[in-house]
């Protein structure tokens, strides 16, 4: 139990309150228990406050001037810089949103990206990006995100990306979590925690086994897999949909959807969601750490050994 109060600021940019309606479905604690039980103080959530947005600008000019500690800083949304720079397109109190978030960014203990919009630019900056937005830290997995590359907040580390479209809940609760128990986080390259984002969403598949004797499927509704001709991006993204269920049921490939890699720094990608791209019969990117030569030779191995039931479609996901 923490016996301080825990100060935490949840300041939305470009967003469509994904996270936040996330957040709610939290179960591991829910969202109200983690509140209660870890002594935070919400200064804003903009979902979720009822106070003025007058006594909001107070607590926000507070941080600035280091007259009130932010221990947490969660970002929602992607950070519009335009038109031309200036950040007009979204304000707070007729100032850019964007370049308020930066100054609390640089008072904050820890900075936490909640999304892949807020972490790498997500949704709204996909070409052409009109709106100059961005991440807190990185645009699509490179340098231009809000922040430069060598930020550091207050507590010494860069600003934490828990990347999803949304983010599943529970991510989002024991993330915040580790912060205010002082666990250390052990980051990827993306600065995503990497309890979080080491296990593809290819693991724990239904359909992994169709997948393995290469029994593909051109049409949805199908039980086969999904990764050849539908698009599926499940051997390259990283998540925890399938090992830790949505609303503790299902996910998109155990519903017949395809995984669109939506935690990925280039989401959504600027090629067609349910087709996969080849060259003849063969993926143009291939699972993760998989040899174009050996795949080749494997993919017609791989059918011809498959069993009857695999081939005649009893293996439902």
């Amino acid at each position: 139990m923490v016996n301080k109060k825990i100060t935490m600021l949840w300041m939305q940019a470009g967003a469509c309150s994904g996270d936040t309606m996330s957040l709610l479905c939290a179960d591991r604690p829910s969202w109200p228990e983690f509140v209660e039980q870890y002594g935070i103080d919400v200064i804003w959530q903009p979902s979720l406050s009822t106070r003025p947005m007058s006594e909001l600008m107070e607590d926000i000019d507070a941080i600035i001037n280091d007259k009130l500690i932010l221990d947490i800083l969660c970002v929602e949304g992607s950070l519009a810089l335009g038109p031309n720079g200036t950040g007009m397109f979204d304000t707070l109190n007729d100032q850019p949103k964007a370049f308020v978030i930066k100054q609390l960014a640089e008072k904050a203990n820890n900075v936490v990206a909640v999304g892949t919009c807020a972490a790498f630019g997500g949704v709204p900056a996909a070409p052409p990006n009109p709106t100059e937005s961005t991440g807190m830290q990185s645009f699509q997995g490179e340098s231009g995100g809000l922040l430069d590359n060598g930020f550091k907040s207050r507590s010494g580390q860069p600003v934490i990306n828990i990347s999803g479209c949304p983010t599943h809940p529970n991510t989002i609760i024991q993330t915040l979590i580790s912060l205010v128990e002082g666990y250390p986080l052990d980051l990827n390259h993306f600065n995503q925690p990497g309890e979080f984002y080491s296990t593809m969403v290819h693991q724990g598949c239904t359909r992994n086994e169709y997948h393995e004797y290469d029994i593909e499927e051109e049409h949805f509704g199908e039980p086969g897999c999904l990764f050849y001709n539908l698009g599926c991006q499940g051997p390259y993204t990283s998540a925890t949909c399938n090992t830790e269920l949505w609303n503790n049921r299902s996910s998109k490939t155990r519903e017949g959807v395809p995984c669109l890699g939506c935690v990925s720094p280039d989401f959504p990608r600027n090629a067609p969601l349910f087709k996969t791209e080849k060259v003849g019969n063969i993926p143009v990117a291939l699972p993760l750490g998989v040899s174009r030569p050996r795949y080749m030779a494997y993919k017609d191995l791989a059918n011809d050994a498959a069993p009857i039931r695999i081939i005649e479609r009893k293996m439902k996901p």
